[in-house]
């Protein structure tokens, strides 16, 4: 069997029973249709159960193979880890708590959704990442609705594809952060508002979804969560001159909805959570420290650096690829401003929702313009670009396609191409002149530190050098014949007229490009987690003994979470622990030089982490290498077995 049928059958099993804009796939299913309503809706669950197969199928191969490792990494994982199994252990769900102090800049519905999972199938890093990977799939599933609903089934699907074997989507639910849940909440939002403008005046139920949908996503990521919809939905009725319809939305009890959902939570933080010694409570630093002061790049502690302002822009795009190749053409779709001058509100379905999606995604990024940033802040907005881009791949692959679009499509295919044929002679160049390392080298000596850029979430990638690339030889090459072959076999398939084959092999190299990726991040992940020195500790731990971090609570948090065991930090409170060590309630873990050399001299183990070869603050004392791992060391007071 040669590679054109393979291609044919594949594309069949996937594609053929759906088309963009429910119109039939051949004359058979024309005569279906035509038999009435038994042959449609017999359509349609074909359709359905195959779209959602695949984008299951593809959730499965590229987000849950692999759970488990590698281990969960310090800082942003271990920290928020240990918030939920805290909030388990104390049977506290309202104030959370990491390594025993109050905890108070987060919102708490991702937290709940982690003790949940350690609730029911235990404390493991599996449990850990479960539901921000049922989030994940819940996403995609949402955005092929939304897709199908609009664009038809076709349409839907390939939102979903593509959103689902995006790069940035995958890169950040490597960490523990809500921005999926927030994009997930935006989506069912999105999807309720252009139902409510099909109607004349809309059904209650509809607008209290949506502010069921305002609170959900406020109880995940705080007060954005509320302007981001609002934005979004106020820009699209003003544009269209249609903010007449607010009045028909049950404003009243769609805002009791909100409250009743929204505002519990809340009221209990600030009554738990009062003014008491140097704390000012929760509510001034949740909203004020944690949303004005930190939109105004005031935020005490500092710590979040922003990313450049065209850059944070062209991560959008980045992290949409390969399919942000066709973002151009997806953009035509959109309204122009002559165009809503002169209809308004009687803007057709299509034409409303393509508005609607682009500026769901620029009150995003908009709005963080503004403000500090992060790479990953864009997150939320994929939904919305994979939308669009959805949209035209359906267009493209349908019969309705002008020889227009597909000159279009070639041309987006041959860029790609392109780019994929740069990478790929970088990656060659790569594997060229590394070599791989010796066994037993630390990967952290192959390394050129850069502290000044690991504010940023992927500030650590700049680290990387020639002789380090060669502990990701295989990845490497894996990747890069992956780009070669799919951006080439993608762009040949385009020039014989058959997008759709180009679409499969789009889908097939980022499964293969992912399967690096992740390969990559568990090589590097003993940079970025201290699990094998918590593993270590665990050995030779007895009940009395002291941990203690020489630097900040978060850059060892690992050792807390794994071990289960309180640490002590040899640093001035700051960083997550700053604000909790105000309340008179904190524990007394912060160390001194002078405390920590009585320590040392007592009777009780000390087990010292630290990211320095030569610590200053063991300099006199006798000390003994327990282990060391990515850069790090633990040092202890007892010899080793003694």
């Amino acid at each position: 069997m040669n590679a054109t049928v393979r291609v044919s059958r594949i594309e069949a099993m996937i594609l053929s029973p759906v088309n963009s804009d429910s119109t039939p796939c051949s004359d058979a299913t024309t005569k279906r249709n035509a038999n009435g309503p038994e042959g449609r809706t017999s359509r349609r669950l074909t359709g359905w159960q195959v779209s959602v197969g695949a984008i299951t199928g593809l959730w499965v191969v590229i987000y849950m193979i692999g759970l488990s490792w590698p281990a969960l990494l310090d800082d942003v994982d271990t920290v928020h880890a240990e918030a939920a199994r805290e909030m388990l252990l104390r049977h506290d769900w309202v104030t959370l708590y990491t390594n025993g102090f109050r905890y108070l800049e987060k919102a708490p519905l991702m937290y709940w959704t982690m003790a949940a999972s350690y609730k029911v199938f235990g404390i493991s890093n599996w449990s850990t990442r479960l539901p921000l990977m049922l989030a994940t799939l819940a996403l995609a599933l949402a955005t092929y609705r939304l897709g199908r609903r609009v664009y038809g089934e076709t349409g839907g699907l390939y939102a979903g594809v593509a959103l689902i074997t995006s790069l940035g989507l995958y890169v950040f639910t490597r960490f523990l952060i809500p921005e999926v849940m927030v994009a997930l909440w935006l989506t069912l939002g999105y999807d309720l508002f252009l139902r409510s403008l099909e109607q004349e005046r809309p059904s209650r139920l509809v607008c209290w979804g949506i502010a069921a949908t305002f609170a959900l996503n406020v109880l995940t990521k705080g007060l954005i969560g509320l302007v981001f919809p609002l934005g979004a939905m106020g820009l699209f009725l003003l544009l269209t001159g249609s903010l007449r319809r607010l009045l028909r939305m049950h404003l009243i009890s769609s805002v009791l909805v909100f409250l009743a959902i929204a505002a519990p939570w809340h009221i209990l933080a600030a009554l738990r959570n009062p003014p008491a010694g140097q704390a000012r409570g929760f509510l001034w630093f949740y909203f004020i420290n944690e949303h004005v002061m930190r939109f105004l790049g005031k935020r005490v502690p500092a710590g979040y650096d922003t990313v450049p302002l065209l850059l944070f822009w062209i991560l959008l795009v980045v992290w949409l690829i390969p399919w942000s190749v066709f973002l151009p053409q997806a953009l035509g779709g959109v309204a122009r401003w002559r165009d809503l001058r002169r209809y308004a509100g009687a803007l057709d379905p299509r034409r409303r929702a393509n508005l609607l999606f682009f500026l769901w995604a620029i009150v995003i990024v908009g709005f963080f313009s503004f403000s500090t940033r992060q790479e990953y802040y864009t997150i939320p907005a994929l939904p919305a670009i994979a939308l669009l881009v959805g949209a035209w791949l359906a267009r493209e692959s349908g019969p309705q396609a002008t020889e227009s679009d597909r000159m279009a499509g070639r041309i987006s295919s041959a860029v790609l191409f392109a780019i994929g044929a740069v990478a790929t002679v970088a990656g060659a160049y790569f594997l060229l002149v590394s070599h791989t390392p010796p066994p037993g080298v630390d990967l952290a000596d192959l390394l050129k530190k850069n502290p000044q850029d690991y504010n940023l979430a992927l500030g650590h990638v700049l680290d990387l050098t020639p002789q380090a690339l060669g502990a990701f030889r295989l990845p490497l090459l894996g990747a890069s014949l992956g780009l070669f072959l799919g951006t080439g076999a993608n762009w040949i398939m385009r020039r014989r007229g058959s997008p759709r084959a180009g679409n499969v092999a789009l889908a097939a190299m980022m499964v293969i490009l992912l399967a690096c990726i992740h390969i990559s991040y568990g090589i590097f992940s003993p940079i970025l987690s201290s699990y094998k020195l918590a593993e270590a500790i665990q050995g030779a731990y007895r009940p009395g003994d002291v941990i203690m971090i020489d630097g900040q609570y978060s850059d060892a948090s690992t050792l807390n979470f794994y071990t289960g065991i309180q640490v002590h930090v040899l640093h001035e409170p700051s960083g997550n622990l700053w604000y909790g060590a105000k309340f008179p309630d904190a524990p007394h873990i912060f160390e001194t030089p002078d405390s920590l050399a009585a320590m040392w001299n007592g009777q009780s183990q000390v087990f010292l982490w630290t990211d320095q070869d030569q610590p200053k603050e063991l300099q006199g004392l006798k000390s003994f290498l327990l282990a060391r791992s990515g850069g790090k060391s633990i040092f202890t007071n007892r010899a080793p077995g003694g």
